[in-house]
Parts: structure tokens; sequence; C-alpha cells
């Protein structure tokens, strides 16, 4: 399994590009992260990618699991992010948000 690596110096938004991409292509798509920092990039990639695609009748959501890597012969652990795509079965009409709760109006 290919996996898109990221790191605490990813742009956040060139990897939701990248996830985006994949969904639309209907390629499966995890991620690996090594330390926090990555992690914190790669969240955020997801969430920018949610709205590059929601409006295009996709959804996605992660799932996290750690895993032992072996990186320059020393083992270190990484947390690989396997996101999963959800199609919307309708898009937003007027008074309702994605997820179908009515908007409050003034």
């Amino acid at each position: 399994m290919d996996y898109l690596k990221v790191s605490s110096k990813s742009s956040p938004a060139s990897v939701a590009g990248a996830i985006a991409g994949m969904v639309k292509d209907g390629v499966p798509v995890n991620m690996q992260c090594v330390g926090a920092g990555a992690v914190n990039q790669a969240i955020k990639a997801v969430a920018i990618a949610r709205g590059f695609l929601i409006p295009t009748g996709f959804d996605i959501s992660c799932a996290p699991i750690f895993s032992d890597i072996l990186i320059n012969g020393e083992s270190r652990t990484a947390i690989r992010l396997s996101v999963y795509v959800h199609h919307l079965s309708a898009y937003p009409v007027d008074g309702a948000d994605v997820f179908g709760s009515a908007r409050v109006s003034d």
C-alpha cells in the first residue's frame, strides 16, 4: 500500500489538493506521519480537502492507527491515516446545511 508521506513542513493546502484529486480519481488515500507536527499538517489537510470535496458530492473522514516503521535503520512510531470516502446523496438546499440540520435565519 502506498502512503502520502506528510511531514511537519508539508503544506496542508498542497496535501489537501492531492487528497481531493485521489478521491475524485477513485484512488485509495492513506497518509503516513511521524511526529506531532506531521500529524497536525495531515489533519489540517483533511479538513481543507473536505471543503474542496463537499461541493462535488463527496465527503471524507479519516481513521488513525499506530505503525512501527524503519527510518535510516531506526525504529520509529508513525501514525497512519486511512481516508474514507462518503458519497453525499443530496446537495444542500436553501435552509439546510450539508448534514441536514436547518439553518437559523434572522
